[in-house]
C-alpha cells in the first residue's frame, strides 16, 4: 500500500471515529478499530491505530475478540451494562502506592519554607525535579504522574503577585487628589498635560523579542543566539511623554546614558513634533512624572534643564512628582 492511498484511508477512519466517538464506550472503541483495520487488510492496524490515537495492542486485542466472538477475557463473565470483568484496568498509582501523596505534599510545601532539611528548596517546585526527589525516596513515578497527582490535589503552577505595599504617607490621597485637580485645571483651560517616564532599556540590534508576527510558514525571522551587547549599537533608552487630555503618546528613543539633559530634550522634541499642534494657544505646561532616575526630585541637572526649556519657550512650568510611597513632592 503506497502513502497516498495509506494517507487518504487515515483521513477517512479519523472523520468516521470523530463522528462516533461521543457515543462510544471503551469497549466500542476498541471493536470500532479493531473492525476497520480487518477491512482495510494488512497495514490495517497501524493506519486505524494513527488515525484514532488507539494503540496497535489495543485494536489487535480487538480484532482477536471479533474473529474469535468472545469479548472480554475468557472464562469471566462480565455484568450486563459493564465494560469490563470486576477489578479490570490498571491500578492508579496512589491506590498502588499510599504514601505517594504524603511524600509529595512535604516536597511541594515543606514545614517552614527555605527549610534546609527539605530536599528542595521552596522556589524549586518543577514536576521533573519532584519526580526526581520522589525517585530517590523509593516511589516509581514520572513527571507526568506527578503533574497527573498535583492537578488532582488542587495544585496549579502560578507566578508571584505583587500585592503587598510598602507604608504609604497619611496625607498620600489628599496629595494624589490634588494631582488630579491641577490636571483637571490645566485641561479645563486647554492647557497640555503631560506624564513622562523613563522605560526599560532595551539591547539595539539584531536580538530576540518577545512577541510574534505574521510571516511565511516555517520562515521565522533569525535572529543573534547570545544577547550580547553590541558595542557600536548599544543599548536603546525609551523615553515616554504622554499626553494626558488627548490620550497620545510619544517616544523619544536615545543610544546614550539616561541622563536628566536627555530627559529635558525628549520633552522639547515631543512639542515641537506634537505639541505646539495639539496646543497652539499653550501659555503653561504641567509635568507629572515619579521621583526616580533622570527625572528625580533630587536631580539638580533636571531642574537645570527644565529651567532653560522654560526660558526658551517663555512657558510657566508646573511639576507634580509621584513618589512610590510618601505620597507628592
Amino acid at each position: 500500500m503506497n502513502i497516498y492511498i495509506a494517507n487518504q484511508l487515515e483521513k477517512i477512519v479519523s472523520e468516521k471515529y470523530k463522528s462516533l466517538k461521543p457515543f462510544l464506550d471503551e469497549q466500542n472503541k476498541r471493536l470500532f478499530a479493531a473492525a476497520e483495520a480487518i477491512s482495510l487488510g494488512e497495514g490495517g492496524i497501524s493506519i486505524v491505530s494513527r488515525a484514532t490515537g488507539i494503540s496497535r495492542d489495543t485494536i489487535s486485542k480487538g480484532c482477536k475478540e471479533l474473529e474469535s466472538g468472545i469479548i472480554g477475557a475468557s472464562g469471566i463473565s462480565i455484568p450486563d451494562s459493564k465494560i469490563r470483568a470486576p477489578g479490570g484496568g490498571r491500578k492508579k498509582s496512589v491506590d498502588k502506592d499510599p504514601t505517594l501523596i504524603p511524600d509529595l505534599e512535604s516536597l511541594i510545601e515543606p514545614t517552614s519554607r527555605g527549610d534546609p532539611e527539605s530536599p528542595l528548596h521552596w522556589t524549586s517546585k518543577s514536576v521533573r525535579k519532584l519526580a526526581e526527589e520522589l525517585k530517590k525516596m523509593g516511589h516509581k513515578v514520572t513527571h507526568a504522574r506527578v503533574a497527573d497527582v498535583l492537578h488532582m490535589l488542587g495544585y496549579s503552577l502560578q507566578a508571584n503577585r505583587k500585592t503587598i505595599e510598602g507604608a504609604s504617607h497619611h496625607d498620600r490621597d489628599q496629595q494624589f487628589n490634588y494631582i488630579i485637580e491641577k490636571c483637571e485645571e490645566f485641561q479645563e483651560e486647554h492647557q497640555p498635560v503631560i506624564s513622562v517616564d523613563k522605560k526599560k532599556k532595551e539591547l539595539a540590534g539584531n536580538f530576540k523579542s518577545v512577541g510574534m508576527e505574521l510571516r511565511p510558514k516555517k520562515d521565522p525571522m533569525n535572529v543573534n543566539v547570545y544577547d550580547f551587547k553590541d558595542r557600536e549599537l548599544g543599548k536603546g533608552n525609551p523615553y515616554e511623554v504622554h499626553d494626558i487630555a488627548n490620550n497620545e503618546g510619544w517616544v523619544n528613543v536615545g543610544i546614550d546614558h539616561d541622563t536628566a539633559s536627555f530627559a529635558v530634550e525628549s520633552i522639547r522634541r515631543w512639542w515641537n513634533m506634537m505639541g505646539c499642534m495639539s496646543y497652539p494657544d499653550a501659555k503653561k505646561l504641567l509635568v507629572t512624572a515619579d521621583c526616580g532616575r533622570s527625572n528625580g526630585s533630587r536631580v539638580r541637572l533636571w531642574k537645570t534643564e527644565l529651567q532653560k526649556l522654560e526660558l526658551d519657550w517663555k512657558f510657566q512650568f508646573a511639576i507634580s512628582r509621584q513618589e512610590q510611597a510618601n505620597g507628592i513632592k
